[in-house]
């Protein structure tokens, strides 16, 4: 304060001058752009310091290409996928391998196979996925082996490449042993009961012929029993499975012979027996029943049964009323 009592006040930068008695404090208006100013001021300070440098980076030369170059495959990949045209383009491209390999020495010129008899050759080179253009260099020959295997005809195979243009093809083949009928339906199968021809073929009209639901599986069964009993084997004409419990042979004069659950080698034994010393299959007759182990029970045909009839009716007739 100097002597006319006036405050001294310092008009450096360092403290803010303190307003004059009666001047008009800042609105609140004023104060809110003037810390807006400051946070833009401060905002601008960190960009040069910290993002700044950006405008100094560079993309590595081609980038752009590469990215461009990624989209499109990136939209004909999905092109491929969504269109559902991933086999073609894979077939394709494993074409243009086998192409590339087949160049510089890798195509098959030698196929050598075994085994085969009732598939082709060419049948075999189908199944196994094998072409004119597969080469050797390429050829999974793990996978043509399972694809072999997936046919019902076959059993087993055997499938070596010998670099660099060689390759061996063995197979061993199931055997038509029997036909199935099922639901209408007649196949050939195999002993272990596979099919292996879902129709019948000339070829195999003279195979055993078995009936119902189960059959197929155990038809080696009553094959090989009937197989002992040439009598009756020779004579059938189907075998059918009742209620996958028991048999019925089927003779091919019409007769129904049937079998027990157990013991089937004794039952047949009694009906060939019977055949020995009465002609009981020549007979006229349409059952001949040994389920019971005690007994046979024979059923006559129709034609049979109206011929004994009217025979009794003759031999016995009725006396007329009134007689003495």
């Amino acid at each position: 304060m100097d002597g006319r009592r006036r405050i001294a006040e310092s008009v450096s930068g360092g403290a803010m001058a303190r307003p004059a008695t009666g001047a008009v404090p800042p609105s609140r208006h004023a104060r809110a752009r003037s810390a807006l100013g400051l946070g833009a001021a401060r905002f601008s300070r960190f960009m040069r310091r910290w993002v700044g440098p950006v405008h100094c980076w560079q993309l590595p030369t081609g980038a752009g290409l590469a990215a461009l170059g990624t989209f499109f495959i990136a939209t004909a990949a999905f092109g491929v996928v969504r269109g559902g045209h991933v086999p073609e383009v894979v077939d394709e491209l494993r074409d243009w391998r086998d192409a590339a390999a087949n160049a510089v020495g890798f195509r098959i010129t030698s196929i050598a196979m075994a085994g085969q008899k009732e598939l082709t050759r060419e049948e075999v080179l189908t199944i196994a996925g094998i072409t004119g253009h597969t080469s050797l260099l390429f050829l999974d020959a793990a996978e043509a082996r399972a694809k072999l295997k997936e046919n019902p005809w076959i059993a087993e195979a055997n499938v070596l490449k010998l670099f660099p243009s060689r390759l061996h093809i063995t197979v061993t083949e199931r055997e038509a042993f029997a036909l199935w009928q099922k639901d209408g339906k007649v196949s050939v199968i195999a002993s272990d009961g596979e099919v292996v021809e879902p129709y019948v073929n000339q070829r195999f009209a003279r195979l055993p012929l078995v009936v119902g639901e189960g059959a197929g599986a155990r038809a080696k069964e009553i094959v090989a029993l009937l197989d002992n009993y040439p009598l009756v084997r020779d004579q059938m004409y189907a075998a059918v499975l009742v209620a996958e419990r028991r048999w019925n042979v089927v003779l091919k004069n019409g007769i129904e012979v049937r079998l027990p659950e157990t013991d089937n080698d004794k039952a047949l034994g009694t009906l060939v027996q019977l055949d020995r010393d009465n002609k009981i299959l020549s007979r006229d007759i349409a059952v001949v029943d040994l389920r019971l182990p005690d007994r046979v029970s024979v059923r006559l045909s129709d034609e049979a049964a109206a011929a004994r009839a009217e025979a009794l009716k003759a031999k016995n007739p009725k006396k007329k009323g009134g007689a003495a």
